[in-house]
């Protein structure tokens, strides 16, 4: 839903108009306008003809395994992009986010990347991609709990954007998710760092690491020829300084490539600071890299322990739909 655009079309309503139209939308939860009650007839009509709630999500996959849905938006200039909700058997609902149709960056482990970088979502869009969800989970008579940045894109090169949507989600009158409840991955841009440090929105950071030195993460991911590992510890300490607020260092274990013991020790050695904790995350995907075997991802997980660094290891959701982390894909008109 284009606010600006309706924010133009209201221009001859009432001032109270656009509050009338936020409750419905992000409090009710409508799935039509005729649904808007507080609003005369005939702009629920002409809201129904310009503005259609749910206009471009056309398709959703339930996985098969787990409580997972994966929903494919055709966007207005015909892009597509795939957001992901994955249910926590009633403790959680987290609603993992697109920023961007396509990636420019190109980590060997993300699908998104190989497509391509197409152009950054508008704030609407990204908040569209909330609201399908939480009308879904409301006929459930539950909500949505948790949102993470870690769909399509690089979030902080959407950095405006994204976190204006922020600001929406968090909104008491709009979607009300706590700021805690909200996280942000990069994979590993110092500016971005340094800039959401410094806006002071209490979402939490989580950096895509994958590495423990520059050879091995300019393999996985070319960034780290532009922006290296020092350059990004830095930015991370500047941020635990700034916010006191912990970061999650995503590494995704990837046979025979980042998960020896070696580099289990290695990563020990560089996350040594008590805000600092680890998410492995074993790959997803197909073709030639592979996932780790649970031996093996059992004993770099214990490295980590030993050496007193904070580690989890992520559950896989809706592998088997293509909506596990890195795995989303879809890039162009219903693809």
């Amino acid at each position: 839903m284009n606010f600006k655009k309706l924010e133009f079309f209201l221009e001859n309503e009432p001032g109270y108009r656009i509050k009338q139209i936020e409750k419905a939308l992000y409090h009710d939860l409508i799935e039509d306008w005729s649904h808007a009650t507080s609003l005369p007839n005939y702009l629920r009509t002409r809201l129904n003809s310009e503005f259609p709630i749910d206009k471009y999500n056309n398709s959703k996959v339930i996985s098969l395994v787990n409580n997972t849905l994966k929903n494919k938006t055709i966007l207005g200039d015909g892009l597509a992009i795939e957001s992901v909700l994955m249910m926590y058997e009633g403790k959680r609902n987290t609603v993992c986010v697109s920023s961007q149709a396509g990636c420019p960056l190109g980590c060997i482990f993300c699908k998104t990347g190989e497509i391509g970088f197409k152009r950054n979502l508008e704030v609407f869009e990204i908040i569209d991609q909330v609201l399908f969800f939480a009308r879904y989970l409301k006929k459930a008579g539950t909500r949505i709990t948790n949102i993470v940045f870690m769909g399509m894109g690089e979030p902080f090169l959407n950095f405006t954007n994204v976190s204006e949507a922020i600001g929406i989600l968090n909104n008491k009158e709009k979607l009300n998710i706590g700021a805690r409840h909200i996280s942000v991955s990069t994979a590993g841009l110092p500016d971005g760092i340094r800039k959401f440090a410094n806006i002071g929105i209490q979402a939490n950071l989580a950096i895509s690491l994958n590495a423990p030195n520059n050879g091995l993460r300019t393999k996985i991911m070319p960034i780290n020829k532009k922006h290296p590992i020092g350059e990004l510890m830095k930015a991370s300490s500047y941020y635990v300084k700034k916010t006191k607020r912990r970061v999650m260092f995503e590494y995704v274990l990837i046979k025979d490539l980042n998960d020896s013991l070696e580099f289990a020790e290695e990563l020990a050695g560089l996350l040594k600071n008590y805000l600092y904790f680890v998410n492995l995350i074993p790959y997803n995907g197909k073709g030639k890299l592979k996932p780790p075997s649970t031996k093996t991802i059992s004993s770099f997980k214990k490295i980590l322990k030993d050496n007193h660094i904070n580690v989890t290891e992520r559950f896989r959701f809706g592998r088997d739909i293509n909506a596990a982390c890195g795995q989303l894909a879809c890039n162009g008109k219903n693809n």
